[in-house]
């Protein structure tokens, strides 16, 4: 059986070069202008009436899979924001953008 302390001395010999950026995912109401990922999914958690919101962004053109580019956000305030969904722009409040959960690229 491998031990706790051997496993972190070999973790510890490999190196992530400096080249590599880990992406990660974050709600598309947090990012900044620029910033482009793929959809990875809604969460509502938390939220209210979020099974409605979700609903509402799906009918509005959002869908898991689809290249999502972060364009603009108003100066007062930082809402609304505009986000590109394929070949649509469209203008949204922050507190619905936070229900998509994006995988940057």
């Amino acid at each position: 059986m491998t031990s706790v302390s051997e496993l972190t001395a070999v973790s510890d010999e490999i190196e992530t070069p400096s080249s590599v950026k880990l992406a990660g995912t974050k709600a598309l109401g947090t990012l900044s202008p620029g910033a482009v990922g793929t959809l990875l999914k809604f969460d509502g958690d938390g939220h209210m009436n979020a099974a409605k919101r979700i609903d509402r962004l799906r009918e509005m053109g959002f869908s898991e899979g689809l290249e999502v580019e972060f364009l603009h956000e108003s100066f007062f305030g930082r809402d609304p924001i505009a986000v590109r969904v394929d070949n649509m722009t469209i203008a949204m409040r922050r507190h619905e953008a936070n229900l998509i959960v994006i995988d940057l690229a």
